[in-house]
């Protein structure tokens, strides 16, 4: 190979590099100051950014929630039926009350699921309403993240830490899942952006 094939090689391969760095900062989407990366590791496997967004009440934004999933979905339905782990992240952008929260998540997985999977969820749901109402309050920069992983539950982890055991009925987690993504959505702006149907844009803009 002669000097100019050799500096065209390194050129290239230095261009790639930087689109690739690039590239991935860009996936980086961000949503009233929250910053979700574009992927996340969960039990060994790699999980995609679905979709972010706010949750507002009336004009006030309450928290901001980002979905990883193993491959892109864009319905309720493939989401529910993806296999694999999954991942809901939340992070407060108001201080609330921790057991308001608690009970309008109980509220809205008793609004969308259907009956008999709410009621093989109610372990799960008593034990989410005890780790809210411990907390008594969730400030501004809490988070808390719903963890399931197939063969193990789902694992509900507060600022990062897991609180107690997992919960083994996958409906306790469709049942979640449904609040942001049932057809009687907590806010029907986010369910859109979590099936990655809101405008991002480059910068990483969405859902203000």
């Amino acid at each position: 190979m002669n000097r100019t094939s050799l500096r065209r090689g390194l050129a290239l391969a230095l261009a790639a590099t930087l689109l690739g760095s690039v590239a991935a900062q860009a996936q980086t989407v961000e949503v009233a100051g929250v910053k979700f990366p574009p992927s996340v590791q969960l039990a060994g496997s790699t999980l995609q950014l679905n979709g972010a967004g706010v949750r507002y009440k009336f004009v006030i934004k309450v928290y901001a929630a980002g979905l990883y999933l193993g491959a892109r979905a864009g319905t309720p339905e493939a989401v529910l039926a993806a296999p694999g782990p999954k991942h809901m992240h939340v992070v407060m952008l108001r201080e609330i009350d921790a057991n308001d929260l608690g009970r309008l998540f109980t509220r809205g997985m008793q609004d969308n699921a259907p009956k008999e999977e709410f009621s093989k969820s109610i372990p799960g749901t008593l034990r989410m309403a005890d780790i809210f109402s411990a907390r008594k309050k969730l400030l501004a920069g809490d988070s808390f993240s719903v963890d399931w992983v197939p063969g193990v539950g789902t694992t509900v982890l507060v600022n990062g830490k897991p609180q107690g055991e997992p919960v083994k009925e996958p409906e306790f987690f469709n049942a979640l899942l449904r609040i942001w993504l049932g057809s009687s959505p907590a806010d029907r702006m986010l369910k859109d952006a979590l099936l990655g149907h809101a405008p991002v844009s480059q910068n990483g803009s969405a859902g203000q």
